[in-house]
């Protein structure tokens, strides 16, 4: 194993991921692996997601330091399988990163009951069934950990067309609150991000109206819509020893939106 260097916040930790072959888990999982954890990536079992975890891979350059375990998380199968295969390869499960998600911008009058099962299945039930799989490895090896949910800025304001979606994200959010409760006297600290607008594949048809996206710019402090990157730095610290007193919270990452009412 490689000598460690002072700015590797997770040198010898071991990650997983759900939903890192694009997007925000990507960001996370591309951070991590340059902060020196062995990182599992979940995705799909398709054509498409196959190629995104390829190009990652080749994007990471880092060897037998990252596997990908392609399945539905949805299914509660499929998060046992993704602990048993980062176990199976890296020996232990020190951070789980819960980011698997879909969202379909839909009318809520007419909104049908796929979607909406879809979506729950998805967002929350998924992330439920791989918060409690990661948990359960935890307590059985010792030594603690940290679960990290992505929850979003819709967790905590409404969105027109988003009525399936934003419930499950405040139930992501609640999901954290409640297993740092439950999980605390393992020392396994658990915490939700919360991104704002951020462009991944799940926005960027949005973001591609120039009125919209001016519009949603202009009420960021900061002044731009946020790229998924800018969520390595803090999923990093909360799976880092720097935030070894910090669970239940909610990290809101968003450039200032949700602030900005005036």
């Amino acid at each position: 194993m490689a000598a460690s260097t002072p700015a590797q916040l997770l040198f010898g930790k071991v990650a997983a991921i759900t939903g890192g072959a694009t997007g925000i888990g990507r960001a996370i999982a591309l951070e991590y692996l340059r902060q020196g954890a062995f990182v599992a990536v979940n995705h799909l079992a398709d054509e498409e997601s196959e190629k995104h975890f390829a190009s990652l891979v080749a994007e990471a350059g880092a060897g037998i330091r990252l596997i990908g375990v392609a399945g539905d998380i949805s299914l509660p199968d499929t998060a046992k399988h993704l602990v048993t295969v980062t176990v199976r390869e890296f020996s232990r499960l020190d951070v789980f990163v819960s980011n698997a998600g879909i969202c379909q911008f839909a009318d809520f009058l007419t909104l049908d009951t796929d979607l909406f099962d879809a979506t729950v299945a998805t967002n929350l039930s998924g992330a439920f069934y791989a918060v409690q799989a990661a948990a359960q490895q935890m307590v059985s090896q010792g030594g603690g950990g940290s679960i990290i949910g992505i929850s979003s800025i819709s967790a905590l304001v409404g969105g027109t067309q988003q009525t399936h979606y934003t419930p499950t994200k405040a139930g992501v959010l609640s999901l954290m609150q409640s297993c740092a409760c439950a999980l605390g006297k393992y020392n396994i600290r658990c915490n939700a991000i919360l991104p704002g607008t951020i462009r991944t594949q799940l926005n960027e048809k949005d973001l591609e109206n120039d009125k919209k996206r001016r519009y949603t710019e202009a009420r960021i402090p900061l002044g731009r819509t946020g790229l998924p990157e800018d969520l390595g730095g803090p999923a990093v610290f909360l799976a880092s020893d720097m935030s070894q007193y910090v669970t239940g919270a909610q990290l809101l990452v968003d450039g200032g939106l949700f602030v900005n009412l005036q």
